[in-house]
């Protein structure tokens, strides 16, 4: 009987040939950027601690023959102060309005929106990038709501001198929420019992581990003025959402009354803050009420943008990050056997109890 001997797989040969391609695009990368830093007078390498962008054209958009472009920023998901693997999402978006700002062939941002919300000061601080890019760029940037653009959403809209949304659009959501859990029962019946030691009476404020159907009258009472004081950060942190809806509206119209576009311009309505509640309106509910300058897509937007910035023509571009291939190898250099990931078709939310959040309750569901 003759044995014949397993074929060696191919797996490996292809596997060899991706890897030395992804080490000459990594190092072709590498070397272009040395170069270039080089060339403006900026020896060295280039920076590793923020990731580093270039400029594309949108596949997708007909070239014009002009130099005129409209650079589009995403914000999607999650609005949160990590994200992009090891980078930081509020960081990404900062250099892609330092690119935006930097480069004088960029006449105006089209903000991409399509996100429930999320941190507070991650939705602040992106905030802050949109109304010091306008301040200091003139150029303006046009907000384009996708089917999503509620809470921390809205909030990073509202410093745009133009917001667009479709009549479908879920917006508003206009409010503050911060939850937990008490998980006291469930430590019963496993048998655990907690002993705290703190140095203030309100230390252990917001706690899970409260037993909470055997309080005496003194918690109570504590518990009470807690209560209270958790509630009073959350107004003033709600009074925040509404001065930043306010002020950025209202600066957005003035603005407005001396462009072609003045007579499209929304002004906020009177019972504004009526609204202002936490409910979710559609988006033409959000331009009757003024929260929206006018009703359309993504493309109604990129003209909106041309017209605020007096060009007949743009050509779109993004920022996107670099190839690099020891982002590549990281992923297997992180990976943990232990580790079980569940794909339950739907990315939940990752909410910290005790944070503050600017996020439409549809998600928490």
């Amino acid at each position: 009987m003759i044995i014949q001997s397993p074929k060696k797989g191919r797996g490996w040969k292809v596997a060899t040939i991706v890897l030395i391609v992804l080490l000459g695009v990594s190092f072709s990368n590498n070397v272009r950027h040395f170069t270039q830093g080089v060339l403006r007078g900026k020896g060295g390498p280039p920076r590793m601690s923020k990731p580093r962008l270039e400029e594309v054209t949108v596949a997708w958009a007909e070239t014009q023959s002009t130099d005129n472009k409209v650079a589009i920023i995403p914000v999607e998901g999650l609005i949160m102060s990590e994200g992009l693997g090891d980078g930081n999402l509020v960081n990404f978006i900062s250099d892609q309005f330092k690119m935006a700002a930097n480069d004088k062939d960029v006449k105006a941002v089209v903000l991409k929106v399509n996100s429930p919300g999320g941190e507070v000061l991650a939705s602040d601080d992106i905030y802050s990038l949109i109304k010091k890019f306008q301040k200091e760029s003139h150029k303006p940037v046009v907000a384009s709501m996708g089917s999503l653009a509620a809470s921390g959403g809205y909030y990073v809209s509202a410093p745009c001198q133009w917001i667009v949304a479709n009549e479908l659009t879920i917006t508003g959501s206009i409010g503050v929420i911060m939850h937990g859990y008490n998980y006291r029962g469930l430590m019963k019946k496993v048998g655990l019992r907690p002993q705290i030691y703190k140095s203030g009476a309100f230390k252990d404020m917001l706690s899970g581990e409260r037993d909470l159907d055997n309080l005496t009258p003194e918690e109570k009472a504590q518990m009470a003025m807690e209560e209270k004081m958790v509630q009073s950060l959350i107004d003033e942190t709600y009074g925040r959402f509404k001065s930043v809806v306010e002020k950025g509206r209202h600066d957005a119209y003035d603005l407005n009354q001396s462009n072609a576009a003045k007579d499209k311009s929304q002004p906020l309505s009177k019972d504004w803050q009526s609204y202002a509640d936490g409910r979710v309106i559609s988006g033409k509910e959000a331009q009757k009420l003024g929260f929206v300058d006018e009703l359309g897509n993504f493309e109604t937007a990129v003209k909106r943008a041309k017209v605020l910035a007096g060009i007949p023509d743009a050509n779109l571009i993004q920022y996107q990050q670099l190839f690099d291939l020891t982002n590549f190898l990281r992923i297997f250099a992180k990976t943990d056997a232990t580790t079980l990931k569940v794909d339950l078709g739907m990315n939940l939310p990752k909410l910290q109890a005790g944070h503050m959040y600017f996020l439409c309750p549809t998600v928490l569901r």
